[in-house]
């Protein structure tokens, strides 16, 4: 099970962050520990990440993480809140999938400007031009000093203070 924020005021009040969304029956955002788009469980404590809607596996109690309806015709049945576009308007992500860091969207459109505007790299990061598909212009600290070239300047290997 997901962990989130502290979740309302001791007085049955939904999550701090929280919003319901026009129209949208009662379908709730809410924002996971990780910082991230979820889903709000009908218990209003529980807050699926968004990429774990519609996965198979029921994740709220009640199991409206994998509602038919909203399940039916993924990605045109999901709360907008949940979908992110790609690069290619035909492609499609879980928006708390946008800005982790990992190219989903398989042009980096995902993590780069014009399409999204993400933060610089965080701490555990280090930016450079990367050569690894899996990355764009940040790839984890891990990856430094290990003797491998993972960024086309070799920055990884001669600069990168590592992990």
């Amino acid at each position: 099970m997901n962990k989130i924020f502290p979740q309302g005021d001791g007085n049955g009040n939904a999550a701090a962050g929280t919003k319901a969304l026009p129209g949208g029956e009662g379908v709730q955002t809410c924002v996971t520990l990780m910082n991230r788009t979820g889903f709000l469980c009908h218990d209003r404590r529980s807050c699926v990440p968004a990429s774990r809607v519609c996965d198979g596996i029921r994740t709220c109690a009640q199991g409206e993480d994998e509602d038919e309806a909203m399940c039916r015709d993924v990605p045109q049945s999901l709360p907008s809140f949940l979908v992110a576009r790609c690069g290619d308007p035909s492609s499609w992500i879980y928006s708390d999938q946008k800005c982790d860091g990992i190219n989903n969207c398989g042009d980096c459109s995902d993590e780069l400007s014009p399409v999204t505007a993400c933060p610089p790299c965080g701490p555990g990061w280090w930016r450079c031009p990367s050569i690894v598909f899996k990355y764009c212009d940040c790839i984890p600290r891990v990856l430094c000093r290990d003797h491998t070239q993972h960024c086309s300047d070799w920055s990884d290997e001669y600069s990168c203070p590592g992990p």
